[in-house]
């Protein structure tokens, strides 16, 4: 039925288009607003559908079990990596990090819309509030490593691990909220 639905909003905006494009002056109003109706009601079902889906029991959990381990790995690796920071040389650090959390920060942002149906959408911003900013800093640990500041590498780091602490802690928060 989603499918079906999104075929219809394409097809009724193709249609719309087409309709306009007939005449540059008049427009054909009779056909053109029960287009657009269907159109909207696709819409409105395509929505739906697609809240019921996220909203699906086994979905759910799956994603729970993927945030967490995503969550997990990533301050495992950052923990490992806040260690012995001052030992990977400035220019391989960007390496380092492609290999160490690229996969874990797609699952978690890919199964991230999932928190706000198992928590709610106050613990869902509290969770991604911190999770965004530690993603930004190891973006500019990248970015650092990538133009050799030294400072910004190491200084980085810790951002990045202080920040993803407090997300793991705001999720355990909204874990043990729902048990």
């Amino acid at each position: 039925m989603k499918n079906i639905a999104f075929i219809f909003v394409i097809l009724s905006f193709l249609a719309g288009a087409f309709l306009a494009s007939l005449d540059e002056r008049t427009m054909n109003w009779v056909y053109f607003v029960p287009v657009m109706l269907i159109g909207f009601i696709a819409a409105f079902i395509y929505k739906r559908e697609a809240n019921a889906a996220a909203k699906h029991g086994d979905l759910l959990q799956n994603n729970k079990q993927i945030l967490i381990k995503s969550l997990n790995n990533i301050l495992q690796n950052l923990e490992a990596l806040n260690g012995r920071k001052d030992k990977v040389p400035t220019y391989e650090m960007r390496f380092e990090i492609d290999k160490l959390f690229r996969d874990d920060l797609m699952n978690f942002a890919e199964a991230r819309e999932s928190m706000k149906h198992l928590f709610g959408i106050q613990y869902f911003a509290d969770i991604m509030s911190s999770f965004a900013a530690g993603e930004r800093y190891i973006n500019r640990v990248w970015s650092a490593s990538t133009d050799g500041y030294v400072d910004e590498v190491l200084m980085y780091v810790g951002k990045a691990l202080d920040q993803f602490q407090h997300a793991n802690d705001e999720f355990n928060q909204a874990l043990a909220a729902i048990q």
